[in-house]
């Protein structure tokens, strides 16, 4: 027989074996599970649409107009998958969610896309099983008040009532405001859009908080007068605003991120869908590769290889979007210019 001691060892090592073969197993059979399953790109192609999860309705972003259409540079996003996918930015659905239902929907395989004004957060990204495949818009969070009050600054705003949408960056950003500056507030929290605006230009609340795009958005198309609101200069936070999927599905998480990445390119390259046509026999090295007269860029993500050729044909380039949906309403391009004009946007070589 062993001395205790060895037996000792002895026994760690066959534990530590059987710890081993455990974890080996367990992770085959994950691994077989995930192969068994159904790819994003697959179940899309099954039911011959893209589902997109996107704003109840924010002028710019996501809303509905007069014929019932969808309209909006998020709205674009899913379009432009669209066109990629099935050579038709029609072939999409869309799925109205209030701040509080959009990750649920996602995780939950109710939409495919996520593409509703959402920043991208560390917690966002990891603890909720999403992947943000880019940036669409970057924003940051402000306040409008109504002209009456004479207000010019946020350090004015102790002891007011602010409108405010639950289970968004905006609500943790207004507390960490209020409390850094030693400021006190009364929230009125309000899920739905439609309402929380109501409420503000029926004068429940002092303040409205939200991205400066949807304060602007807002008084451009939801105020009884818009002069008679402004928006103070504070730019309390940053919010990288951009479309998700789920995690776990990299074929569907590069074609989404590239279908963006390809409007912002085409628009560096100076390709839109009234000219693109007219750029298929450049000869332009790169212009070949994104047309795809050359090169296996289809093939990498599963595509046809005119695939980002379908999406500025059909959809436009970023530049195109922005002034399509955002510029009518007043938001100027400054930091969501190409980053070769003084902006942020960029997008990685397509090579």
């Amino acid at each position: 027989m062993l001395p205790i001691a060895d037996r000792y060892e002895v026994k760690k090592i066959v534990n530590k074996r059987r710890i081993w073969t455990v974890g080996v197993v367990a992770l085959a059979l994950l691994g077989g599970a995930h192969a068994g399953a159904q790819s994003t790109l697959d179940a899309v192609r099954g039911k011959g649409y893209i589902q997109c999860g996107v704003n109840t309705g924010l002028a710019g972003f996501a809303q509905p107009d007069s014929n019932g259409e969808w309209r909006g540079i998020d709205v674009d996003v899913c379009r432009a998958v669209a066109a990629a996918v099935f050579g038709d930015a029609s072939k999409v659905r869309y799925t109205p969610l209030t701040a509080q239902q959009r990750f649920t929907a996602l995780q939950s395989g109710e939409v495919d896309i996520l593409s509703r004004n959402t920043t991208w957060t560390i917690s966002r990204d990891t603890t909720l099983g999403l992947n943000f495949v880019g940036v669409n818009y970057y924003d940051g969070q402000g306040f409008m008040v109504p002209k009456k009050r004479k207000v010019k600054s946020a350090k004015q705003l102790s002891g007011a009532t602010v409108c405010v949408q639950p289970g968004t960056t905006t609500e943790l950003n207004l507390a960490d405001y209020f409390r850094a500056n030693k400021m006190k507030f009364k929230p009125v929290v309000i899920e739905k859009l439609e309402e929380v605006l109501n409420a503000y230009f029926a004068g429940r609340c002092d303040v409205y908080t939200t991205d400066v795009s949807g304060l602007i958005a807002a008084r451009s198309s939801r105020a009884p007068k818009a002069e008679d609101h402004v928006i103070l200069p504070e730019v309390i936070s940053k919010e990288p605003l951009g479309p998700a999927v789920r995690h776990g599905d990299d074929r569907w998480f590069d074609i989404v991120k590239w279908s963006l990445f390809a409007m912002i390119d085409a628009e560096e390259l100076e390709l839109s869908s009234k000219n693109i046509d007219g750029k298929m026999n450049s000869d332009n090295p790169v212009i070949q590769r994104f047309v795809g007269a050359v090169g296996e860029s289809g093939k990498m993500l599963g595509l046809d290889n005119r695939w980002a050729y379908k999406i500025i044909k059909q959809v436009g380039n970023y530049g195109e979007s922005f002034q399509r949906n955002l510029a009518p309403l007043g938001l100027e391009r400054g930091i969501n210019q190409l980053w070769n004009k003084g902006g942020l946007m960029y997008a990685p070589p397509m090579r």
